[in-house]
């Protein structure tokens, strides 16, 4: 019986495991890049191990690879979430399963989401299922503007989900910023320029190192953002407080700063586009949730980019954790944008790069991950329509070259109780 047991766990984990890495070849399919350039019809795919090898029209397929016919479907590279918290939290009310901040902790910079996300959770697999390959996990805050480090990660059907660790500083200098630094934004600015200062005063003589401000360890892990080998997501909505924000480069010119939410942008775009300064923007932001985005509008994002800011969709305090899926449909709410008298929107193919090269570029790895140009990791997904369009499903997902399953709990859930039979259902349900 034991051994009966042990077979059938081999058999499940072998089910459950995604295939290895091989040469393929995906053809036919009304094929993207995801770099902003127009989708080629009848175009192909070549991946060998975890690699795009090619991708274009008229590709050399070579002899061993195997092929999936993907005509009459569309091809592209898997949806690159710009901001998440997916794989830090299985239910919000649950502390126990919440790993978002640590409210309890005497640290704040040197704490690190690498240690917390778990590529178990049932969110990984709903979104893989829906196109979502990659995403930029973030940690929130608690008792600091700080929150912590953040990472990329892949949600393949793996125990390994880190891309990189220790990829970020998290900062809040909005509406949250100042209730975490005492109830105002003066508070806030102040906070955080002491805390990079005695940051470089650790730097200076570390075993001399005494602070009523930071633990010696989250003075070293601000290190690298003050050198700016480290970049910076700072949350930030309101018009100015974007404005105070990038005077901080100021005090401190290294800084690699990114933004993040930026409801009201748009006022100030040519200010950010002039800074050089990127941003991941909340997508579907058109009515004011508090004083800080009075002028949200589903322009913003439109806006900014007309005004040359460098811009990809985020998802900040947006069902952040659970529903990176949405990332298409808000990136197809832009292109419908165009149709609404007085609106700016983007071109389709703008708004699915603002979920694919644009956001993996603004985080520093555009040149392994977010398109399938040449030597780029091969997460590709296969939709049996526009990837932008509700109606749309994924029918295959690849991460590093790898088949994935697009089983979730969900989709068991729904079949288990689509149909049920009279007496099947458990004792709870029998009444």
């Amino acid at each position: 019986m034991k051994r009966f047991s042990l077979l059938l766990a081999s058999a499940a984990a072998m089910i459950a495991a995604p295939l290895a890495a091989e040469t393929i070849a995906i053809t036919g399919g009304k094929l993207v890049i995801g770099d902003g350039s127009a989708p080629i019809e009848g175009g192909t795919v070549v991946i060998s191990n975890d690699r795009v090898v090619a991708a274009g029209a008229n590709v050399s397929i070579p002899s061993n690879a195997r092929r999936i016919d993907a005509t009459g479907k569309w091809v592209t590279p898997g949806v690159f979430a710009g901001f998440s918290r997916i794989g830090l939290v299985e239910v919000g009310a649950v502390s126990q399963t919440n790993d978002m901040n640590a409210s309890g902790s005497p640290f704040s910079a040197a704490l690190d989401v690498q240690y917390a996300i778990n590529p178990f959770a049932s969110a990984v697999a709903v979104n893989r299922a829906a196109g979502v390959t990659r995403a930029v996990v973030s940690p929130s805050t608690s008792g600091s503007i700080f929150g912590g480090y953040g990472a990329i990660v892949d949600l393949g059907q793996d125990e390994d989900a880190i891309t990189q660790a220790r990829s970020f500083q998290f900062v809040e200098l909005g509406e949250t910023g100042h209730s975490r630094a005492g109830g105002s934004r003066s508070a806030s600015h102040v906070q955080f320029r002491a805390m990079l200062e005695e940051a470089r005063t650790y730097a200076r003589n570390p075993a001399a190192f005494d602070s009523d401000l930071l633990k010696a360890s989250d003075a070293k892990a601000l290190l690298p953002v003050i050198n700016g080998s480290t970049k910076l997501l700072v949350h930030v909505e309101s018009a100015n407080d974007i404005l105070k924000v990038l005077d901080l480069r100021e005090d401190f010119p290294a800084l690699k700063m990114i933004l993040v939410g930026v409801n009201e942008g748009w006022r100030v775009a040519g200010h950010i586009a002039a800074a050089g300064v990127p941003v991941l923007a909340s997508a579907l932001s058109d009515l004011p949730y508090g004083f800080e985005d009075l002028a949200a509008t589903q322009s913003n994002i439109g806006r900014m980019k007309a005004a040359g800011v460098k811009v990809a969709i985020g998802m900040i305090n947006d069902r952040d954790a659970h529903q990176l899926r949405y990332s298409t449909q808000y990136a197809g709410n832009l292109v419908a944008l165009n149709k609404v008298p007085r609106a700016t929107g983007l071109s389709w193919n703008e708004a699915f790069a603002a979920i694919s090269s644009v956001p993996a570029e603004i985080m520093g790895v555009g040149g392994k991950l977010g398109s399938l140009k040449s030597g780029r990791q091969a997460d590709v997904v296969i939709w049996d329509g526009d990837p932008l369009e509700l109606s749309t499903q994924v029918e295959n997902v690849l991460i590093d070259g790898v088949e994935q399953s697009l089983s979730n709990r969900q989709i068991r859930l729904r079949d288990r109780y689509r149909n049920p039979a009279p007496g099947a259902l458990p004792k709870a349900y029998d009444y």
